[in-house]
């Protein structure tokens, strides 16, 4: 089996192991006590509270074992020595659609600590790819579904 690197800034690596610890900890003993309650219920073959419980168990176990999966692999992007010349993994980079002339902020990130709504994008996603290794003043075009759409970079920050 092929070992996919990891990419994660600091930020995204302390936010994983905070995670891990959660379900680890408080999490397991709050899906416990559900199951403990619902099999005092008594007849598990129809106790939809037993079911429910175990199935959040099964998720929360499933989680555990890919967070320490994500771990393992991962690789801690130093952004104190990300280079601000060409827009990279750790960096921020302003860009303003050509058409629209909106600015938008991204944080570029690896994968697994990718959150558009915070606007942290994957280097791997179309728009995250399409600007990598591109420097300010450069205009990039991205596809996307709904066809083709400009970008120039405005500016590269840490």
């Amino acid at each position: 089996m092929d070992r996919k690197e990891v990419l994660l800034t600091y930020e995204g690596l302390k936010k994983l192991e905070e995670e891990l610890e959660y379900l680890k900890g408080e999490k397991r003993k709050e899906i416990a006590e559900r199951i403990k309650a619902a099999l005092s219920f008594g007849d598990i073959n129809e106790n939809s509270e037993y079911d429910e419980a175990k199935n959040e168990q099964a998720m929360n176990e499933a989680r555990i074992v890919e967070l320490e999966t994500l771990l393992k692999q991962a690789t801690v992007i130093d952004e104190d020595e990300v280079d601000t010349q060409t827009v990279n993994l750790g960096t921020r980079v302003r860009i303003m659609e050509a058409k629209s002339k909106q600015e938008f902020v991204y944080h570029i990130v690896g994968s697994a600590e990718a959150d558009p709504i915070s606007f942290k994008i994957s280097n791997e996603s179309p728009v995250g790819r399409a600007l990598l290794g591109h420097k300010a003043g450069d205009t990039v075009e991205v596809d996307v579904p709904g066809g083709k759409l400009k970008y120039k970079i405005i500016d590269i920050h840490k």
